[in-house]
């Protein structure tokens, strides 16, 4: 029942991404939201009285059922965070979008290890798009997913030199799913639905506008446990996913380029805020390896199927000993494991992906 009240919140206008989120956290799920009196909703930070009164009018109008029935009916292939599918990482974030179309054959939550954005401007210098090449072709060897927004420039070359590779990847659209864009992408589009993942939280049919791509960049970044920019100038949609990868606790690389290089000025605004610097292929593999595990132990730890006996890190066997089989909340297991945000979210994902721990509405973890 809650896929259909993801449905129903979603179709409120003035219910955003983050509220819908907020009133899952306060009520334990959306179906209890959905339920509560208008003055019960005043509760929520963020709704006034204006907001609930316009959301209890709205609400009397609709079916969540019927609604989830209609959008099943229009576009069968979407998830929900209710949904076993949706991806973990993405699920985690304050503002995950309570629709997310699809089209490919690709599943992060039954991929095992890291997954990496690559993003930067969509006019890279020579020594962008070589490096953009470099080190994405690097990750698709090692089996590590590249998440990128298919736009001209650096997505796009992120994106073959995954594929090229053989290695996963998943293109994040601002548009809808079946909507090609830019048009000269067909192929790549093609490729993509063959062995990668296509995404989007806009329904078929939507057309490109200027708005949607700065919010598809938070899919980007929530969707991965890296945000790497190869190449951006200072005011670039890369940034804004880069700053939206810290905002959420992801780690963020960036790669360094020359000082009198305008594409590279956003890369070196970065750095001095802190990212890491990725000085090659084997800097980026090591910090990988150093931030998650072993790579190819990893690889191999988390494709074996989840039983008394399975194998895991000793990091994750250790927090697996500390979470309870009871519900438990993201912050009462900060509390117990004395882990600092974004290690406990990485290391709770991969104990999720191999089965022995469950992510339940209300950011609430349990035991299997």
């Amino acid at each position: 029942m809650e896929r259909a009240y993801w449905v129903a919140w979603s179709s409120i206008k003035a219910v955003g991404p983050v509220l819908i989120k907020r009133l899952q956290d306060r009520f334990g799920s959306l179906q209890a939201a959905w339920q509560v009196s208008v003055s019960e909703l005043l509760s929520v930070d963020g709704i006034g009285l204006s907001l609930a009164d316009q959301i209890g009018k709205v609400r009397s109008q609709l079916q969540p059922q019927q609604l989830l029935d209609q959008y099943e009916a229009r576009q069968a292939n979407f998830w929900t965070p209710a949904d076993r599918d949706y991806p973990v990482l993405l699920r985690q974030i304050a503002d995950p979008p309570p629709v997310l179309y699809y089209r490919g054959p690709l599943r992060p939550n039954s991929r095992p290890g890291i997954i990496v954005s690559v993003v930067g401007t969509r006019r890279p210098s020579d020594y962008g798009r070589r490096w953009t090449q470099c080190l994405s072709a690097c990750l698709g060897r090692h089996q590590i997913t590249v998440v990128s927004g298919m736009a001209a420039g650096v997505d796009t070359y992120a994106h073959k030199s995954c594929l090229d590779h053989s290695g996963p990847t998943i293109a994040v659209l601002g548009t809808g799913i079946d909507v090609v864009y830019p048009s000269h992408n067909h192929r790549l589009y093609g490729r993509l639905l063959e062995t990668g993942l296509i995404v989007s939280e806009y329904p078929n049919g939507t057309a490109p506008h200027r708005g949607h791509f700065p919010r598809r960049n938070r899919i980007i970044a929530g969707l991965s446990h890296v945000t790497l920019v190869t190449e951006a100038p200072e005011r670039s949609g890369a940034l804004i996913t880069a700053y939206l990868a810290n905002d959420y606790g992801r780690d963020v690389y960036a790669l360094p380029g020359g000082l009198d290089s305008p594409q590279s000025k956003g890369c070196l605004q970065l750095a001095s805020r802190g990212a890491a610097l990725v000085l090659g292929e084997e800097s980026l593999l090591q910090m990988l390896t150093e931030r998650f595990g072993s790579l190819p132990t990893q690889i191999e730890r988390l494709t074996t199927p989840s039983s008394p006996g399975t194998e895991i890190a000793p990091a994750l066997a250790s927090l697996l000993t500390q979470i309870p089989h009871s519900p438990t909340s993201l912050d009462r297991l900060i509390q117990l494991t004395q882990l600092d945000t974004a290690t406990l979210l990485s290391q709770l994902s991969q104990l999720e992906i191999v089965g022995l721990v469950t992510c339940l509405p209300g950011s609430q973890y349990q035991r299997l």
